[in-house]
């Protein structure tokens, strides 16, 4: 285990909206390093979706990255020789990481011809609702709910100690 919790790394807002969370969405579509390249995509989809919408492309952006995040998911948790998927809830941070990866990867899988109208159409969807990624968020919900049976081991941490002459455990409650 690490000795300490590493530094929060604080981004710079993106140049035309002025958000940091432009700048996260950006960096996780990037590839080698080409961030220009990246910020191009973004701001044509937004564009596109402008034009597709008639409505602010960075606001049906924002509602897709809501439909999108999960706020429960399964962890896998080993008791007693056997494996349990256990849920729990989604940090916020992970919640808006989860809702990034999910809407990239499954723009990057649309058979539309170039990543902006790959990109602009899963925005599209995912503010309506529909698309993969809100799939993949609705699996995620419905894996928690047929495993809400396990939630009674919750990461439940048993911490052995012993000295010369005794031995005991406290029971610590993990939420991660």
């Amino acid at each position: 285990m690490r000795k300490s919790k590493p530094k929060k790394r604080y981004l710079l807002p993106d140049p035309k909206y002025k958000e940091v969370l432009v700048t996260k969405f950006v960096n996780s579509l990037m590839y080698d390093g080409k961030k220009s390249l990246a910020y191009n995509i973004f701001y044509d989809a937004c564009d596109l979706i402008a034009k597709r919408t008639n409505e602010n492309g960075l606001d049906v952006w924002r509602r897709a990255l809501s439909n999108i995040s999960p706020s429960v998911e399964v962890r896998s948790r080993r008791v007693g020789g056997a494996t349990f998927q256990v849920p729990s809830e989604v940090r916020p941070d992970r919640k808006q990481s989860l809702g990034i990866k999910w809407l990239i990867s499954y723009a990057r899988r649309r058979g539309e011809k170039t990543m902006t109208e790959k990109l602009a159409s899963e925005i599209i969807a995912a503010s309506k609702g529909e698309g993969a990624a809100v799939k993949k968020k609705d699996d995620t919900h419905r894996m928690a709910e047929a495993n809400k049976a396990f939630s009674n081991f919750k990461f439940k941490m048993i911490v052995t100690y012993s000295n010369k002459n005794h031995a005991f455990q406290i029971l610590i409650d993990r939420y991660l």
